[in-house]
C-alpha cells in the first residue's frame, strides 16, 4: 500500500500511526495541541519516536462528544496540514468523516482519509477518497448495538462499508479496515472482537487497530487514560499476534518497541 510517497509492506512489519488531536476536548488529550505550534512539536516527537503516519483530527470521536460544524473542523485542521506538509516528510491522515473536510485536507496536503463511521455517513466521502485515488480506512461503526451475531455482524458491516468504497471507485489496493474498538460495542463486545480479531483476515484488508487510552484499558486497569500505556502496548502486541497491521495509538515510543519486539519473534 502507497501512502503519500511511501510504500507500506503489508505483512513484514507493523506500521505505527501517530495520534495529533487538534481537538479541545478529545479523551485523554484534549486541549493539547490545537494550536499550531504545540501541534508541530507533537508531531515531531511523534516521528523521532518512530510513528511512520500521523492521524489528525479535528473533532473528538469520545462517547457523548459535541459535534463540529466543518467549518470549525476545517479551521482546526487544515492550517496544521500545511504546516506538517512543510516541516516534516511524513505520510499525513486526516480523521474525519465528513467529505468535504476530508477533500480540504487532501488538497492541503494529506494522504489518507480515516472514517470512524466507514464511509456510512456522509456518502460524499467515499467519492473524494476515489477521486484523489488516495488510501481510506474503513472502521466498524454502527447507530446501535442490536447485534445477532456478534462477530459475524461486525463483519458484515464491514462488507458494507468495503463495498460503499468499492462502488464509489475506490481501489482495492486502497482500502484499509478498523474493527473499531470502543465504538457501538459493550466491554465484553470489545474483549471478545480484540480475542477474534484474526477472524477479519477473512475481508483480505490490512487491518488497522486503535485501542490507545481506550475505556476498555481504563476498565480492565481502574486508570485514568493517561495511564493507560502499558495496557495499550498490552493490546498492541496481540494485535500483531492477530495479524494486524497498523497500529493507531498516543504513546508511539513505548508501542513502537513492543510492536518491534512482538514483530521479531512472529514475522522473523
Amino acid at each position: 500500500m502507497r501512502i503519500g510517497n511511501k510504500d507500506f509492506l503489508i505483512g513484514k512489519r507493523t506500521y505505527i500511526m501517530g495520534i495529533l488531536n487538534v481537538t479541545p476536548d478529545s479523551f485523554s488529550d484534549g486541549g493539547k495541541f490545537n494550536n499550531l505550534d504545540n501541534a508541530l512539536k507533537h508531531a515531531a516527537k511523534l516521528i523521532e519516536d518512530g510513528a511512520d503516519i500521523i492521524d489528525i483530527g479535528g473533532e473528538s470521536t469520545r462517547p457523548n462528544h459535541s459535534p463540529v460544524d466543518k467549518n470549525e473542523e476545517l479551521d482546526r485542521v487544515i492550517p496544521i496540514i500545511e504546516a506538517l506538509v512543510h516541516e516534516f516528510d511524513i505520510p499525513l491522515s486526516i480523521d474525519t468523516y465528513k467529505g468535504e473536510v476530508a477533500e480540504a485536507a487532501l488538497k492541503a496536503g494529506a494522504h489518507l482519509v480515516n472514517d470512524v463511521w466507514g464511509f456510512k455517513k456522509d456518502p460524499y466521502i467515499a467519492k473524494v477518497a476515489a477521486k484523489y485515488d488516495v488510501p481510506c480506512c474503513l472502521m466498524h461503526n454502527r447507530q446501535d448495538l442490536n447485534y445477532i451475531d456478534f462477530l459475524e455482524d461486525v463483519i458484515n458491516d464491514l462488507k458494507e462499508s468495503i463495498n460503499i468504497a468499492l462502488d464509489a471507485g475506490v481501489k482495492k489496493e486502497n482500502i484499509m479496515i478498523d474493527p473499531g474498538i470502543g465504538f457501538a460495542k459493550s466491554f465484553e463486545q470489545n474483549l471478545s472482537l480484540m480475542n477474534n480479531l484474526e477472524k477479519l483476515k477473512i475481508l483480505n484488508f490490512p487491518i488497522l487497530l486503535g485501542t490507545s487510552r481506550k475505556s476498555m484499558i481504563g476498565n480492565i486497569l481502574n486508570l485514568p487514560p493517561n495511564e493507560r500505556v502499558e495496557g495499550t502496548a498490552a493490546t498492541s502486541v496481540i494485535g500483531v499476534t492477530k495479524g494486524c497491521d497498523f497500529i493507531r495509538v498516543h504513546d508511539v515510543l513505548e508501542n513502537k518497541r513492543a510492536c518491534t519486539v512482538a514483530d521479531a519473534i512472529l514475522r522473523r
